[in-house]
């Protein structure tokens, strides 16, 4: 399934979140925007989703957008062990806040 715009992103999730898990803490959940370098792993953690953060890896956020009428965006997962020139790192009061997963 496509999404070109990431409306379907946080949808995705919620609908996951929703499900009667028998053990949710178990649940790992592996996603790959079409812009990343590699595989996010997401788990539940006090019934919230939440990235792991994964060794030679790191999420490159961009800045937020000028209005809500923008659907939020992840960011950009790179893969740091590879050589490859990364990005310069949004600073976090600069971020969109909205999750968008």
């Amino acid at each position: 399934m496509t999404d070109p715009g990431g409306h379907l992103r946080g949808i995705r999730l919620k609908d996951l979140e929703a499900l009667p898990w028998n053990s949710p803490q178990c649940v790992q959940v592996m996603l790959h925007d079409e812009e990343d370098d590699c595989f996010g792993l997401w788990m539940f953690r006090d019934g919230k989703r939440v990235e792991l953060r994964l060794p030679g890896t790191e999420r490159f956020h961009d800045p937020a957008p000028p209005t809500q009428g923008y659907a939020p965006h992840p960011g950009h997962l790179w893969r740091t062990d590879v050589g490859a020139r990364l990005p310069e790192q949004t600073p976090e009061e600069l971020r969109d806040p909205r999750p968008a997963w």
